[in-house]
């Protein structure tokens, strides 16, 4: 009884590799969604202000402390300094970004080139977001007066980058499975 079990579970890869797919297109597709709204595009303003590769995007990035907003939270002169910044903008194309990565991994049977292309593109951003533990000081406890400050201790935003790790291993899963799959349709038209 057992090794009947074992052998199911070892017989579920197949199975798990599809999940796989559909969660992260689910995690791309709906958090590029989420990337037209103001209220992401204002999540995301100390992760894009403090990166070396992406700073560039903001007109103010250095300014961006002063003009934080809460989630929910509408400040008018907030919200106009964020449209000058070009926030909102560069949210949006990122939004678009990411729901056409989102799809990559769903269209490995149709397309399996651009798939792959599309995968390793969310495995390089992947590493890209998780740079952010390192270029973001908001990825750590404040010392605002308690002990457990810093490093080891991730805020709410480190504890949302630091999940990339399990995205950056099912993209690397999912780019080499397309591969396999590729080369798996080409063999009739080798012989």
């Amino acid at each position: 009884m057992k090794h009947k079990i074992i052998r199911a579970l070892a017989g579920m890869e197949g199975a798990g590799k599809k999940l796989l797919r559909v969660a992260v297109a689910i995690i791309f597709l709906w958090i590029g969604g989420l990337k037209f709204f103001n209220y992401e595009a204002d999540g995301i303003v100390p992760f894009v202000a403090n990166s070396p590769f992406m700073s560039f995007f903001y007109n103010h990035p250095a300014g961006y402390k002063t003009h934080m907003n809460k989630e929910g939270e509408l400040i008018a002169g907030n919200h106009s300094w964020h449209e000058q910044n070009n926030t909102y903008g560069f949210s949006k194309g990122l939004g678009i970004f990411l729901v056409i990565l989102g799809l990559a991994p769903l269209m490995y049977t149709v397309t399996p080139v651009w798939s792959m292309i599309g995968t390793a593109f969310i495995f390089l951003m992947t590493l890209g977001t998780l740079s952010f533990l390192v270029t973001t000081p908001e990825s750590w406890v404040p010392a605002l007066g308690d002990k457990d400050t810093g490093f080891p201790f991730l805020s709410g935003r480190g504890r949302l980058v630091l999940k990339d790790a399990a995205l950056l291993g099912a993209a690397l899963v999912l780019l080499s499975d397309t591969a396999k799959y590729y080369l798996q349709r080409l063999k009739p038209q080798a012989v």
